[in-house]
């Protein structure tokens, strides 16, 4: 069965959607938290099972590094290797390759493990077969991501190479009936902040003919408004009838913002990250747990979302575990930066099928502006 996506409400560009697979069914737009090892940082299954996100990431390159793709296939795929019954997203790898200094051509690029030093070699082929052991039930295919400040001639490189894997990745995943094992293949436009560059990058993987669309090589670097030229310049050409990712975006005024052009889904360490750090996500904006001014601070991390997991310990309590560098702390405000993300994507959802985005993007942007 291939993927299937149903437009359920609109609102200008943005829309409210449904996405089924052989694993079943899920609403967009939505935000997917990213477990880069098979693990959401601080979290395990039951924390995810509980909070119910739509998607969790894994990444293929840190997968086939540690612990082998051999083992997670063995163990029943990452489904069984983690316990999570949910749908699994996994990226091809590549923005981590190539943040590695590769030697890179027009097969494949070559690098050294930043576990053991030794030496791999990515092409198109081996990241679908890599991912088909994964088990994964959307895969993403490997695309070349230059930094936003790369010249023109890097990034028509890139927009070449990217196209040219995407026939690659996608004969090999059809060649192994990867839609019989449950798996569905999206392909990636490139392009940097060119418009033109990425209406063709758009149209050369449209071609191939995947069964969703992301939008990469965006929110690396750019200025927000370079970003949003961009996507505006991207998000209308891709097919109406199948789902839009944007990849590694999790500020909320961005992905409002994205939403309103046409976006159904995204995915960022952002919430994780921030957390781990002593940061909560609010509708105040952020709260930094440090500030001393919430020594005696006894309210909830954010009064206007009382459905969050940390609900019941007061900024205090949470300032003092971060002090004392109790793991615990790390914990809760992953799990309250998580929910947030999530409730304020099913706003967008409800937003959307009223006719009322543009409120709630004021409203947020008037938190966190």
């Amino acid at each position: 069965m291939t993927l299937q996506f149903d437009v359920l409400a609109q609102d200008g560009q943005a829309r409210k959607g449904r996405i089924t697979t052989p694993r079943g069914s899920f609403t967009t737009p939505c935000f997917m938290p990213v477990g880069t090892r098979a693990a959401v940082r601080t979290l395990d299954t039951s924390d995810l099972e509980a909070l119910n996100p739509p998607v969790v990431l894994a990444n293929t390159y840190h997968l086939m590094m540690r612990p082998g793709p051999e083992v997670v296939e063995q163990m029943g795929g990452v489904h069984g290797f983690t316990g999570w019954s949910g749908h699994v997203l996994t990226d091809s790898g590549g923005y981590q390759v190539f943040s590695l200094d590769p030697k890179v051509d027009d097969d494949g690029a070559t690098f050294r493990s930043t576990y053991d030093g030794t030496s791999h070699r990515f092409t198109a082929e081996r990241v679908v077969d890599v991912q088909l052991q994964l088990g994964s039930d959307i895969q993403m295919v490997l695309d070349v991501c230059p930094p936003s400040e790369a010249p023109a001639t890097v990034q028509r490189q890139a927009v070449d190479r990217t196209a040219n894997w995407a026939v690659r990745a996608r004969r090999r995943f059809l060649e192994a009936d990867g839609h019989n094992s449950g798996a569905n293949q999206f392909g990636i436009v490139q392009g940097g902040t060119d418009p033109a560059l990425r209406a063709e990058s758009a149209a050369r993987t449209i071609e191939v003919g995947f069964d969703g669309y992301a939008v990469g090589g965006l929110s690396v670097g750019e200025s927000p408004e370079q970003m949003m030229v961009a996507l505006a310049a991207t998000a209308p050409l891709l097919p109406d009838d199948q789902p839009r990712y944007f990849m590694g975006l999790g500020d909320p005024i961005g992905l409002l913002e994205c939403v309103a052009l046409g976006v159904d889904m995204f995915d960022c360490v952002l919430p994780t990250r921030l957390a781990r750090h002593g940061t909560a996500l609010t509708w105040e904006g952020r709260l930094n747990l440090g500030n001393s001014s919430l020594a005696t601070d006894d309210r909830p991390v954010d009064p206007r979302f009382p459905a969050s997991p940390a609900t019941r310990y007061s900024r205090a309590y949470l300032r003092h575990l971060f002090n004392v560098d109790e793991p615990s702390a790390a914990r809760m405000l992953t799990l309250h930066n998580v929910a947030w993300l999530l409730a304020l994507m099913e706003e967008a959802q409800d937003a959307i099928a009223t006719g009322t985005l543009d409120r709630l993007i004021a409203k947020t942007a008037e938190a966190w502006g």
